[in-house]
C-alpha cells in the first residue's frame, strides 16, 4: 500500500439562479433587494437577464494591452504552500552546507517530508519516537501498509534529512550530523528551492548567495530548459501536445522565457557544477609572513596546522578544521559551504509576504487569447469548446493540491476600465453606439452606472475608486483563478461575463465568514503568523471540500457569457476560469449595507488594514444633504450618525482626560487618503486625529494615542473636522427628514409585532400601506414586508373563504389527481397555522379551524376503514365517506384510497354474487372468472384481494384444465373408454364452477350408461331385438363419444341385416320397381294406385281404444311398418299382417268389381278411362287377371307367349319377380340366423306361412276335382277346345262367355268404340266366391308356386265339373268346421276384427275416399321410407311419430293440428311441412319436389 492521494473533488451544491422578467429587470436595486433574503443565505447568486438583453461589447480591443500575473497553481492553495515553504527551508538549509536536497521515495511514492516532520513533532520528537518505537504508527498514519518495515525507512530518512534541521532550529550548535547525500538511493529526486524571495511584494536585499532556482525548475532534468541558439534560422518549438501529466513549455516570438510545468518528478542525477571560487577545501597555503598566520587558524581550536583539513566559509571566509566540527567531517564537502555563524544568519532571515509576480511580457487581447486557447487545447488534447466543465474543475483542484506537479498560468486581473474603456457602452466613449443599442447607455445593469446610481450609497463618496466605483476588467485563461476574499468594506459586488468560456465561482454566506477564516487559520497557521491579513491579499485558496468538511457552507455556480454573478456583503468567494474569457466587475452599496460598513471599519482597524474610503466622511456628506436624502436612507444615516457621534464623544473625552488640551480645526477631506492614515492601524482619519510637532505629517486615530511618538501627551494636538456641536445639528436634520418615516415605521413595526389578541385587522395594514403610497416612501425592507404581509393576509382571507364556501377554481369531482388549486391537509393545517401566525387577525380563521377538525375526523374514520380488511358489506359506508370527502375543497389522500377500496369492495361483491347459488344457479362460469380476474388485476393490491384473486386464479386454472381434458376426451379419436370418462368426472366433483364440457361429459357418460343398459337388455332375456331399435341404438352410439364394447357386435348385426335386405331386394324387386321390399312382402293395404309414384301426406296415427288394448289404424304403408316395428313379438306382427291381408282381399274384391263394372256394355265408352294412360278403351286390350282392369296392348307389355295359358298381371299388380318358395325359405333361414327382427322379416315369414297355407288349400281343391296333371296342362286340350280358345280371342268383348251382353252393348244407339281382349281371362260367371278368392290370393302372393298355374288353368276353362257329389263339392266351396284349423289364429282374429269394424269402415268410407284422393299427389317413395323410419315402442303415445319426425326446414313454422301436410324430397328423402317450404297439395300431386339443398347441389353438378 502506498500513500493515499488526494480524494477526487466533489462539486458543492449550486447557488440560486434568478431569471427576472422585463418588469423586474428594469430596476436592478429593487430586484436585488427582492432576492436578497434568498441569495444572502448562499453568499453568491447568478442572474440571467432576459434573452433580448444583449449589450454590445464596447471595449477598444486594439488599444487594450496588459501585463498578466503569473500564477503557479500549487502555490495558491494554503496547505500546499505551507508544504512548499517547509521544503524550501529544508533545501536552503542543506544548500548552505554544500549539499543538495533529494526527496526520497518510499513505496514508489515521493515522501511527504512536511507530514513526516509534523507527525514526529506531534508524537513528542525524534528521541521519544525512537524510544517508544512509534515509527510503525507514523507509517500507518501516513497511509503506508504495516508489515513492510516502512517505519525503519521513515526513521532513516528523518534522521538523515530532518533531524539536523530540527536540531539547528532548536539552537544546538551543530553544523550537521552527516551528509544528506550519503547513502541516497538513485531514485531520489533532487529538490531545487523555490524562487520565493523574488516573488514577494517587497524588494529583496542583496545577498552574496546566488539566486535560487525558480519553483518550476525545482525538479530539474538533465536537459534543462529548451532554448534556441542565436544562429539557428528555424525556431526551435517544443511539442506541446501531450496528455495531462507532462510538461508544457510556452515560447514567445521575441524573447524565449520558458515556463516549465512539471506534473510528475522524473529521475535525475545530481548536478554538482564546479563553483567559480575554488571549492576544494584543501588549501595549499604558501608560507605566509608571520603577521598573517592568524588569518588561517581554526576558529574552534585556534590552531593553523593541518592546512589540508582547513575549511574556508564561502560567506565570511572563516576557517574550521573538518575534525573540529561537531561531528567531524570525514571528507571535504562539495559545493558552497557555510560556517555555523553564516548558516544561522541566512536561515533566520524573516520570510517576506507572498504575492504574484508579473509576467515578463505585455499582451494584447488577441495575443492572450491565442496563448490561452493553445494552452487549454494542448493540455486536454482536444478542442477548447469540447472540454467538459466538470473535467476542468476536477483537474484544477487536483493541480492546486499537489506538490509533485507544477502548472503555471497567467491572469489579466484588475485592468482599469478608465484607461482602456469598459465592456459596456458609456456616454462620450470612443465606441460608436448603434441607435438600437442606446438604451444600454442608461441601463441600470450597465456596471458603469450601477455603482453611482441613487440607491447606491457610494454615490456620496467623492473620489473615484477604481474597482469599487469604476469597473475593473478581467481577462482569464484556463486555470487562472481568483482566491478566497471578501470585497472592500464588505460591499456588494457584481460581475458580468461579456464573452468567452465560463467562470466557475465558489461562495460562502456572510454569516460564515468568521468560520471560514478560522478554518483556514487552523489548517495553515504558518501563513497567518507571518501575514495576518492574508485573506485580504487575494493570494490564497483552499479546496471547497476541505472547508465543507469543517462545516463551512460552500456553494458554486458556472457563470456563462451574458450572465451576472452577485456577491453579498462579507461573503467570501473564489473561483477560476474555464478558458479564455472577458469579464467586468464593480462594487455597490445599498442602505442595508450601512451597519456592516461601520463594522468593517472596526475590523480593518484591528487588522491594521487601510480603508478604501472614509466611512465617517461618507456619512457626514450624506448628513449635509439631509433635505435631498431618501427617507429610508435618512433613517439609516441618522442611526449610523448616532453611533458615530457617541463613539467620537467618548474618544474625545478620553483623550481630554489623558491631557490633550490643544485642539485645532482641520479639513481632512482636503487631503488624500494616504496622507491622513493612522500610522498604527492605517485607518483613514476624518472626524479627528492626534498629531505631534515632532512628527509632522504623521497622525494617529484616537484609538492609538500612545503609538504616535514618545513625546508627552500634552504636546499632542487634537485635529478635528467638526465639533460635537456641529455634528448634533447635522444628525437632527437627518432625524427630522426621517421622523415622519420613523413614526410610520414604528406604527408598522407595532402592528407587525402584535401578539395574540392584540393583533389588528387587515384593514389597518391596508391603511398603512396606502399611507406609504401617499407619502411616496421609498422601497425598503419594512415596506416590502408590510406589503407582503398585507398581500398574504388578503390571499389567505380569499383562500379561507373559498375553502369555507367549498368552491374550487378547478374541481376534479371524479378524478384521482390533485387539483392545481387544492390544498393538502397538511398544507391546510399549515395554512391554519399561518392564519394564526399572521400579524393581523382574520374572521375566517376560527371557521377554518372548525373545518379542519371536520376534515381530520373524516381522515380518522377513513384510516380506520382502510385499516380493516376489505369487505363486500362496506360498499355503502365507503360511498358515504366518499360523498362526505368530496364536499371538502382540500386534497385528501384518503379519497383515492377510498375509491380504490370501493372498487375492491365492489369487486368482492361481484365475486360473492357470482358464487351465490341462489343468484347464479348454474355456478361460476369460466368467462365470469376471467372477467373477475381481469377486473381484479386492475385493482390496488390488498391481502384480501390477493387471496381472492389467488383462489379465483386457482379455480380458473383447475377449471380450464378440466375443461380442456373433458374436451379432449370428447374429441378423442378413437373414443376413450367409459371408465376413463368416469375417472375424469370424479375430478370434477367438488369444483364450484360451471363447466360446459364437463357437463357435456357427464351427459355423455349418462347416455353411454343408458345405452349400455339397453344393449344389455337386448342381449339378456332371450328376446330377438327389433332392427329398428338395433339401428337406432347404433345411430345413438355413434353420437356418443365413448368406446362402447357392444357397439361392434351391434354394427355387425346391422350390417348383416342390411346385407340380408339387399339380398332380399335383389330376390324380389323388379328392376326399377317403384315398390319397396316391405311393400312387396306385405299384403296390399290399398288398391288402384297409379304406376307413377306420388308424393304423399303424413298424418298422425289415430288409435282406437277398445278396452285396455290399443289398435293402430293401418291406412298406409307407414302405419303397417310402424305397427310391425312396434310389435313386441312375431305373433303381434303376424296379427297385424293378417289384418292387412283381410283388408287386401276386401280391397281387391271391391276393385275387381269396380273394374268389371266399367267394362259392361252399358257403359259410356267415351268417358271410360282405362289403362295406365287413363284413356278410353279401344282396339286390342289386355285384361289383368287380378284387378280385372283393361289396358291398351300398346301401353303395357303383353304376355310373352299368348298361346301359353298363363295369368297376365298388369304392371300395378305385378309387384315382384315372385321367386320360388325354396329361395324365400333360404332367405328366412339366413335371417333367423342373424337373430334380428325387422318388418321385412316378419312380412317374409308371414308370406311363407300364407303361401304354404294357400298352397295346401289349392291342392285340396285340385285333388277334389280329381284332375290329372295331363288334363291340367293346357297343351293337352282337345282341338275343339283350342278352337274355342282361338275363337274367343277374336270376338269383341266376349267376357266370360256372355255374347248376349256384348251384343247388347255393341248395338246401342250411340257411337261406340270397339275394343277387344287379346288373351283369355278366367270367366267370373258361375265362379264361386271361394274359388275366386282362392285364385285372387294366389295371384297376390309374391311367390312363384306351381299350384298357381294349375288353379289358373283349371279356372280358365270355366267352372269345374267333377263326378263328386254336390255335397262334396259344396264342402270344398264351404269347408267344414274342422277344416278351419288350417287358417291361422291370426287370420281368425283379423277376420273377427274385420267383422267388428265393418260398420265403422262403412261410416268412414267417404272420409277415406277423400283422404285417398289427397294422398295420390303425395305418395311417398316406399323403399326409401323403409330405411328412414325409426322404430318406436308399442307403449309410446299416439303422437310418438310426430315427436320423432322433425321438419328440417331452416325456418320451421311448427304447424299444429290433427292433420299436417308433409312432402318428401325426391333426392334426399327428407320430409318437410308443406307450409314451411311453400308447396301446395295440388303442386305436390302434379310435380316432383326437390328441397333447397338438393337443388343447389344439383345445379353445382350441372355446372
Amino acid at each position: 500500500m502506498t500513500q493515499q492521494g488526494p480524494a477526487e473533488f466533489t462539486p458543492p451544491p449550486e447557488c440560486p439562479v434568478f431569471e427576472p422578467s422585463w418588469e423586474e429587470f428594469k430596476d436592478p436595486f429593487a430586484f436585488i433587494n427582492k432576492i436578497r433574503p434568498i441569495a444572502e443565505k448562499t453568499g453568491i447568486c447568478k442572474v440571467r437577464p432576459p434573452p433580448d438583453w444583449q449589450p454590445p461589447f464596447a471595449c477598444d480591443v486594439d488599444r487594450l494591452h496588459f501585463t498578466p500575473r503569473i500564477q503557479r497553481l500549487n502555490e495558491l492553495e494554503a496547505q500546499t504552500r505551507v508544504k512548499l515553504n517547509f521544503l524550501d527551508q529544508i533545501a536552503k538549509f542543506w544548500d548552505l552546507q554544500g549539499c543538495t536536497l533529494k526527496i526520497p521515495h518510499v513505496e514508489r511514492k515521493i515522501l511527504d517530508l512536511y507530514q513526516l516532520n509534523k507527525l514526529v513533532a506531534d508524537e513528542g520528537g525524534f528521541d521519544l519516537v525512537c524510544r517508544e518505537r512509534r515509527w510503525t504508527k507514523i507509517a500507518m498514519t501516513m497511509g503506508f501498509a504495516p508489515g513492510k518495515a516502512v517505519g525503519s525507512h521513515l526513521r532513516a530518512h528523518y534522521e538523515r534529512i530532518l533531524y539536523p534541521y530540527n536540531l539547528f532550529q532548536s539552537g544546538t550548535n551543530l553544523l550537521c550530523l552527516q551528509k544528506p547525500g550519503d547513502e541516497v538511493n538513485d531514485i531520489d529526486k533532487e529538490y531545487k528551492p523555490h524562487d520565493l524571495l523574488q516573488r514577494q511584494n517587497v524588494p529583496l536585499q542583496p545577498s552574496n548567495t546566488s539566486a535560487p532556482a525558480r519553483r518550476a525548475k525545482r525538479m530539474k532534468t538533465e536537459s534543462g530548459c529548451i532554448k534556441s541558439e542565436e544562429g539557428e534560422g528555424v525556431e526551435n518549438k517544443p511539442n506541446l501536445r501531450r496528455r495531462m501529466g507532462s510538461f508544457v513549455v510556452k515560447t514567445e516570438q521575441k524573447k524565449e522565457i520558458p515556463i516549465q510545468v512539471k506534473e510528475e518528478p522524473v529521475e535525475i542525477k545530481e548536478l554538482n557544477p564546479e563553483p567559480e571560487k575554488s571549492k576544494p577545501k584543501k588549501k595549499n597555503i604558501p608560507p605566509p609572513p608571520v603577521s598573517m598566520v592568524d588569518l588561517y587558524v581554526c576558529l574552534v581550536c585556534g590552531k593553523g596546522n593541518d592546512e589540508d583539513r582547513l575549511l574556508l566559509c564561502d560567506g565570511c571566509d572563516d576557517s574550521y578544521h573538518t575534525f573540529c566540527l561537531i561531528p567531524p567531517l570525514t571528507d571535504v564537502p562539495k559545493g558552497d559551504w557555510r560556517c555555523p555563524k553564516c548558516l544561522t544568519q541566512e536561515c533566520c532571515k524573516p520570510q517576506e509576504a507572498f504575492g504574484f509576480e508579473q509576467a515578463h511580457r505585455d499582451y494584447t487581447l488577441k495575443a492572450f487569447g491565442e496563448m490561452a486557447d493553445s494552452f487549454k487545447s494542448d493540455y486536454f488534447n482536444m478542442p477548447v469548446h469540447m472540454v467538459p466543465t466538470e473535467l476542468v474543475e476536477k483537474e484544477f483542484w487536483r493541480l492546486v493540491g499537489t506538490i509533485q506537479e507544477d502548472v503555471t498560468v497567467e491572469y489579466g486581473a484588475d485592468i482599469a476600465s478608465k484607461e482602456f474603456g469598459s465592456g459596456f457602452p458609456i456616454k462620450g466613449g470612443r465606441f460608436k453606439i448603434a441607435p438600437h443599442d442606446e438604451k444600454y447607455l442608461q441601463c441600470g445593469w450597465n456596471l458603469n452606472n450601477m455603482a453611482m446610481m441613487t440607491p447606491s450609497v457610494l454615490t456620496h463618496v467623492t473620489a473615484d475608486i477604481c474597482g469599487m466605483t469604476l469597473p475593473w476588467l478581467y481577462v482569464g485563461m484556463c486555470f487562472s483563478s481568483f482566491c478566497w476574499h471578501i470585497e472592500d468594506h464588505w460591499s456588494y459586488s457584481i460581475n458580468y461575463l461579456h464573452w468567452g468560456e465560463p467562470k466557475t465561482w465558489y461562495g460562502a454566506p456572510g454569516f460564515a465568514a468568521e468560520q471560514l477564516e478560522a478554518v483556514m487559520k487552523k489548517l495553515a497557521p504558518e501563513l497567518f503568523d507571518s501575514q495576518p491579513d492574508l485573506l485580504h491579499q487575494l493570494v490564497t485558496i483552499m479546496n471547497p471540500n476541505t472547508l465543507m468538511a469543517h462545516g463551512v457552507p460552500i456553494y458554486r455556480t458556472n457563470q456563462c457569457a451574458g450572465e451576472f454573478v452577485i456577491t453579498f456583503p462579507r461573503s467570501y468567494h473564489s473561483g477560476f476560469n474555464q478558458g479564455f474569457n472577458f469579464a467586468e466587475a464593480v462594487n455597490f452599496c445599498t442602505v442595508d449595507w450601512m451597519p456592516l460598513g461601520r463594522q468593517c471599519v472596526d475590523h480593518y482597524r484591528q487588522l491594521h488594514r487601510y480603508c478604501v474610503f472614509s466611512h465617517d466622511e461618507m456619512v457626514c456628506n450624506m448628513a449635509m444633504k439631509a433635505d435631498c436624502l431618501d427617507v429610508v436612507l435618512a433613517s439609516a444615516v441618522q442611526k449610523d450618525m448616532q453611533l458615530m457621534i457617541k463613539e467620537e464623544r467618548e474618544l474625545r473625552e478620553k483623550v481630554r482626560k489623558m491631557g490633550v488640551a490643544q485642539c485645532e480645526l482641520f479639513q481632512y477631506d482636503l487631503l488624500a487618503d494616504d496622507e491622513r492614515q493612522c500610522v498604527k492601524c492605517r485607518t483613514t482619519c476624518y472626524l479627528s486625529a492626534l498629531t505631534c510637532p515632532c512628527r509632522p505629517g504623521v497622525q494617529v486615530c484616537l484609538y492609538h494615542t500612545h503609538d504616535l511618538c514618545s513625546c508627552p501627551i500634552s504636546n499632542y494636538t487634537l485635529n478635528y473636522r467638526f465639533t460635537l456641536d456641529d455634528l448634533y445639528p447635522m444628525m437632527n436634520a437627518v432625524r427630522q427628514r426621517a421622523e415622519y418615516y420613523d413614526d410610520w415605521a414604528s406604527r408598522v413595526t407595532e402592528v407587525m409585532e402584535a401578539k395574540l389578541d392584540k393583533k389588528r385587522n387587515v384593514t389597518v395594514f391596508r391603511t398603512l400601506l396606502e399611507e406609504s403610497n401617499e407619502q411616496s416612501f421609498p422601497e425598503n425592507d419594512l415596506l416590502r414586508q408590510l406589503r407582503l404581509v398585507t398581500q398574504d393576509a388578503e390571499k389567505c382571507s380569499s383562500v379561507a373563504q373559498q375553502l369555507l364556501n367549498g368552491k374550487r377554481q378547478t374541481r376534479y369531482r371524479t378524478g384521482k389527481a390533485k387539483s392545481p388549486n387544492q390544498l393538502t391537509v397538511e398544507e391546510m393545517r399549515s395554512f391554519v397555522r399561518q392564519l394564526y401566525n399572521l400579524p393581523c387577525s382574520l374572521t375566517q380563521a376560527p371557521l377554518l379551524k372548525e373545518l379542519l377538525n371536520s376534515i381530520e375526523d373524516f381522515q380518522q374514520h377513513s384510516e380506520k376503514l382502510l385499516s380493516d380488511e376489505v369487505s363486500a358489506d362496506a360498499v355503502s359506508e365507503i360511498e358515504s365517506l366518499l360523498e362526505e370527502g368530496s364536499q371538502f375543497d382540500v386534497f385528501l389522500p384518503e379519497l383515492p384510497l377510498l375509491r380504490e377500496r370501493l372498487e375492491q369492495a365492489r369487486w368482492l361483491t361481484g365475486v360473492h354474487q357470482a358464487e351465490d347459488p341462489v343468484a347464479n344457479p348454474c355456478g361460476l362460469s369460466l368467462e365470469s372468472m376471467r372477467r373477475l380476474i381481469d377486473r381484479g388485476v386492475g385493482l390496488t393490491p390488498h391481502p384480501s384481494i390477493e387471496r381472492m384473486m389467488a383462489r379465483l386464479q386457482e379455480l380458473l386454472t383447475v377449471s380450464e384444465e378440466l375443461e380442456e381434458n373433458a374436451q379432449a376426451l370428447l374429441k378423442a379419436r378413437p373414443p376413450e373408454s367409459l371408465e376413463t370418462l368416469c375417472s375424469m368426472l370424479t375430478q370434477v366433483e367438488g369444483v364450484p364452477a360451471y363447466l360446459p364440457n364437463c357437463l357435456l361429459l357427464q351427459d355423455t357418460v349418462n347416455r353411454a350408461k343408458e345405452w349400455l343398459q339397453e344393449a344389455e337388455s337386448l342381449q339378456v332375456g332371450g328376446q330377438v331385438p327389433v332392427f329398428s331399435s338395433l339401428s337406432d341404438m347404433v345411430l345413438r352410439a355413434h353420437s356418443i363419444p365413448v368406446r362402447l364394447e357392444p357397439l361392434d357386435q351391434l354394427e355387425v348385426q346391422v350390417s348383416e341385416v342390411q346385407s340380408w335386405k339387399e339380398t332380399a331386394a335383389k330376390t324380389f324387386l323388379i328392376k326399377s320397381s317403384p315398390f319397396t321390399l316391405l311393400e312387396v312382402l306385405c299384403p296390399r293395404w290399398e288398391m288402384g294406385s297409379s304406376l307413377k309414384k306420388k308424393k304423399m301426406r303424413k298424418m298422425k296415427g289415430d288409435c282406437v281404444s277398445s278396452g285396455k288394448k290399443k289398435f293402430v289404424k293401418l291406412d298406409s304403408m307407414s302405419d303397417v311398418e310402424r305397427a310391425l316395428s312396434d310389435s313386441k313379438d312375431s305373433a303381434s306382427a303376424m296379427f297385424t299382417l293378417a289384418e292387412v291381408r283381410l283388408k287386401e282381399l276386401e280391397s281387391l274384391c271391391s276393385l275387381r268389381a269396380s273394374n268389371e263394372s266399367k267394362l259392361l256394355p252399358t257403359a259410356d265408352c267415351a268417358s271410360l278411362k282405362v289403362c295406365v294412360c287413363q284413356k278410353p278403351a279401344m282396339g286390342a286390350m289386355l285384361q289383368c287377371e287380378l284387378c280385372r282392369d283393361a289396358f291398351h296392348s300398346v301401353c303395357v307389355r303383353g304376355p310373352s307367349d299368348p298361346l301359353d295359358p298363363e295369368a297376365w298381371l298388369c304392371p300395378l299388380c305385378l309387384r315382384s319377380t315372385k321367386p320360388p318358395l325354396d329361395k324365400i325359405r333360404s332367405l328366412l333361414s339366413s335371417l333367423q340366423r342373424i337373430r334380428v327382427r325387422l318388418p321385412e322379416g316378419d312380412a317374409l315369414r308371414y308370406m311363407i306361412e300364407r303361401s304354404v297355407s294357400w298352397q295346401r288349400r289349392v291342392r285340396e281343391v285340385i285333388d277334389s276335382y280329381g284332375l290329372s296333371s295331363t288334363s291340367q296342362d293346357g297343351r293337352g286340350a282337345s282341338p275343339s277346345q283350342n278352337l274355342y280358345r282361338s275363337t274367343g280371342h277374336s270376338r269383341k268383348l266376349q267376357l266370360c262367355g256372355s255374347p248376349s251382353r256384348c251384343q247388347d252393348w255393341a248395338v246401342s244407339g250411340q257411337e261406340q268404340t270397339v275394343f277387344y281382349t287379346e288373351q283369355r281371362c278366367i270367366p267370373l260367371q258361375g265362379l264361386s266366391p271361394e274359388l275366386e278368392e282362392l285364385m285372387v290370393e294366389g295371384l297376390v302372393l309374391q311367390v312363384s308356386l306351381p299350384e298357381t298355374q294349375q288353379l289358373y288353368r283349371l279356372l280358365l276353362s270355366g267352372p269345374p265339373t267333377t263326378n263328386t257329389s254336390h255335397a262334396e263339392h259344396k264342402s270344398y266351396l264351404t269347408p267344414p268346421q274342422t277344416e278351419t284349423d288350417a287358417i291361422t289364429s291370426a287370420e281368425k282374429k283379423a277376420k273377427r276384427r274385420m267383422n267388428r269394424d265393418e260398420v265403422d269402415i262403412r261410416e268412414r268410407g267417404t272420409k277415406l275416399k277423400s283422404k285417398k284422393q289427397r294422398m295420390m299427389g303425395v305418395e311417398k317413395r316406399r323403399e326409401r321410407k323403409a330405411a328412414s323410419v325409426s322404430a318406436s315402442d308399442m307403449s309410446q303415445s299416439e303422437d310418438s311419430e310426430e315427436d320423432m319426425t322433425l321438419c328440417p326446414a331452416e325456418s320451421c313454422l311448427q304447424p299444429e293440428g290433427e292433420e299436417v301436410d308433409w312432402v318428401q324430397c325426391d333426392c334426399c328423402n327428407r320430409w318437410f311441412h308443406m307450409i314451411c317450404v311453400g308447396v301446395s297439395a295440388e303442386l305436390a300431386a302434379e310435380e316432383d319436389y326437390m328441397c333447397v339443398s338438393c337443388s343447389t347441389s344439383h345445379m353445382d353438378r350441372r355446372k
